[in-house]
């Protein structure tokens, strides 16, 4: 199964963000070595199924704050920087547009936006928790 469109973007706007995702100890040599491996797409399974929670519970998304600040805590002992999620986000916003193509108007743009932006927040209080020191 290829990758979604935009998971290749992912890489092209951060190149760094590569080595972050190791599996079995296995570094990656390219982006597209990266793309094709089976774990890499079960992530990006798992990222959308986050997203897929988000829009089900949108008209109550603190019901999955606990949750989010669990990933985001996730997230930080690996490595990853809050800053890219940013990154992560024109990912998604790219390949919306590109599956959605002219049904992605500027209105639908910006409540994914507002959504995305709404998970990443309260991931960033996995940060934000962590005990002084760590």
């Amino acid at each position: 199964m290829p990758p979604p469109p935009g998971e290749n973007r992912l890489f092209d706007l951060d190149p760094d963000l590569l080595p972050l995702f190791q599996y079995n100890c296995k570094q990656f040599a390219s982006p597209q070595e990266c793309l094709s491996a089976p774990e890499f797409l079960d992530h990006i399974r798992k990222v959308m199924l986050v997203i897929d929670a988000a829009v089900s519970h949108l008209e109550n998304l603190s019901c999955l704050e606990e949750y989010l600040c669990n990933l985001g805590k996730k997230h930080q002992a690996v490595g990853v920087k809050v800053e890219s999620f940013s990154t992560v986000g024109e990912s998604l916003l790219y390949m919306l547009e590109k599956c959605l193509g002219a049904a992605f108007s500027p209105d639908v743009r910006e409540a994914w936006s507002k959504l995305y932006g709404a998970v990443v927040k309260a991931m960033r209080r996995g940060w934000e928790t962590l005990p002084e020191g760590d």
